[in-house]
């Protein structure tokens, strides 16, 4: 998936995508390069343009702690992304947790009582590993539903689907590379489908490259149901601290809002289809 400087990949994503209006340098509209110069995060860092470069090709691998400070800062990083900076620069203070894919019994039981609202268990790698009927209701006019980020690149009714496109894909994507930069030495899951996204989707790889790490714990999702029309739902994923990677997703709404009415239909729905279902069973 990636070369073996991946702090170098990193820095110069980052120097890429940081412009001189970011940190406060003047601009004369003459630049050949899209973001910062290699001088200048040297500059605004206080080391030499040399060690820099070195740092970006490699040739330099052992970084102090306060030299990453101060390119964090002079790239402007949230905490997020400088806590990915120190995970590359000084491997031996960051231990990568092992994932798992098994759902504990307990965890299923918790999710399958969510019975209002749509909750599914998902992995590093953006794999649904369980989800509750309310969920497989939500996500019904997808061919699968089996990842996240296979479903928004490569199925056409994504673009349906979603309300805003490129907002959810992008998120996604930051998403993914955070659970990339925790976990992805352990799970070769995230390495298969950053490739199969990379080849198979090119709006997929431009997000990539980016090299945005952003953790996904709450937002505001806007829906178009088939069926149930508009949602507007509230987003929580909750870590689940005995299973590395893995996060029960639940999505709300305000009661007696409609997009509460909407979660009651669609609550219904996959009532029907759970019955028809026994009913196909046992016929």
């Amino acid at each position: 998936m990636e070369r073996d400087n991946r702090l170098g990949d990193y820095l110069r994503a980052r120097r890429d995508v940081t412009t001189p209006r970011d940190v406060g340098l003047p601009d004369d509209g003459s630049r050949r390069v899209p973001g910062l110069r290699r001088d200048e995060v040297a500059l605004l860092a206080g080391v030499s343009t040399d060690y820099y470069i070195r740092l970006e090709q490699g040739r330099e691998r052992h970084p102090c702690e306060q030299v990453l400070q101060a390119i964090a800062r002079a790239l402007r990083l949230d905490d997020a992304a400088a806590a990915h900076l120190f995970r590359l620069g000084l491997p031996a203070l960051a231990g990568s947790p092992v994932p798992t894919t098994t759902v504990s019994p307990d965890l299923l039981r918790l999710m399958d009582s969510l019975r209002d609202v749509p909750a599914f268990v998902v992995a590093a790698s953006q794999d649904v590993l369980a989800a509750n009927a309310i969920a497989e209701e939500l996500y019904r006019g997808f061919a699968r539903f089996d990842n996240l980020l296979r479903m928004i690149f490569l199925d056409p009714f994504a673009r349906e689907f979603y309300g805003d496109w490129d907002k959810a894909a992008g998120i996604a994507v930051n998403n993914l590379r955070a659970s990339s930069a925790q976990l992805a030495a352990a799970d070769e899951r995230i390495e298969r489908l950053v490739g199969e996204l990379s080849v198979h989707s090119p709006a997929f790889a431009t997000l990539w490259a980016r090299y945005e790490i952003r953790p996904r714990t709450h937002e505001d999702k806007h829906f178009r149901h088939p069926r149930v029309g508009e949602l507007h739902l509230h987003f929580e994923a909750l870590a689940v601290t005995s299973a590395p990677g893995q996060h029960l997703s639940v999505y709300s709404a305000k009661p007696g809002s409609p997009s509460g009415d909407g979660l009651i239909l669609l609550r219904r729905l996959a009532e029907q289809n759970t019955s028809s279902e026994k009913g196909n069973i046992h016929s």
